[in-house]
């Protein structure tokens, strides 16, 4: 049978399928790699990345359902939902490409703003890192614990670790901010979770074109006397 039949078309679109699961799984895993790197909780762009990863994997499945099935109704629903995912997709992934340092710095200082005192402590604690900027006086926990406060007179790192929140300038302290440890990371973030999310976000338009296509197709172990 040649490739452009039914059963191949079926076994592509299944097939296709099985690996929009798979990419579900990456786009999840890279995008919380990239929140987890970076310890913050802001990152918008990033969680959407996620959320799309997961509505793939439920489409992917309604998708490997009509495929087998050859059913009409969840075929056409899979076109139409496939076809927003990958509109939110491409959308998310361009976003995260073109973010600047600027706007990087601002969602990592938003989600450290938002972070509980715990979230911070591990932050300074993993990156080794005192206060989150020096444009600022910032409320961070103690900083007593960190290798580069050791010997130090310094205000941030003069109280006892697990301490309240200090306001001590940065600038004062021996210690690295944790933009600055953090900037790399966030950016690295961004741009793998952007560009595995916009290369990704094109198969899912292969997938729609293949779903029309099989759809349209007649089975012919319905009714194979209309293949003779």
């Amino acid at each position: 049978m040649v490739c452009g039949g039914f059963a191949c078309s079926k076994n592509a679109l299944a097939a296709l399928n099985v690996f929009y699961i798979l990419v579900s799984f990456v786009l999840v895993g890279v995008a919380a790699y990239a929140r987890v790197v970076a310890v913050v909780t802001s990152l918008a762009l990033v969680g959407g990345v996620i959320s799309c990863g997961v509505f793939l994997f439920f489409t992917a499945l309604i998708g490997l359902i009509g495929a087998c099935k050859h059913h009409q109704v969840l075929l056409f629903f899979y076109m139409i939902i496939l076809f927003l995912v990958f509109l939110v997709q491409f959308s998310l992934a361009c976003a995260c490409l073109a973010v600047n340092e600027e706007q990087r710095h601002q969602l990592a200082k938003t989600g450290w703003d938002y972070a509980s005192n715990e979230t911070r402590i591990t932050v300074q604690a993993t990156s080794q890192c005192c206060g989150f900027d020096e444009q600022s006086p910032l409320k961070h926990p103690s900083c007593a614990s960190l290798k580069c406060c050791e010997n130090s007179g310094a205000e941030c790192c003069a109280r006892a670790a697990g301490g309240n929140a200090t306001t001590a300038q940065p600038g004062n302290c021996p210690c690295a901010t944790c933009s600055e440890k953090l900037s790399d990371k966030i950016n690295y973030g961004f741009k793998l979770t952007g560009g595995i999310g916009l290369f990704f976000s094109f198969t899912e338009l292969i997938g729609v074109w293949l779903a029309l296509r099989y759809r349209n197709l007649k089975d012919p172990m319905a009714n194979p006397s209309a293949f003779l």
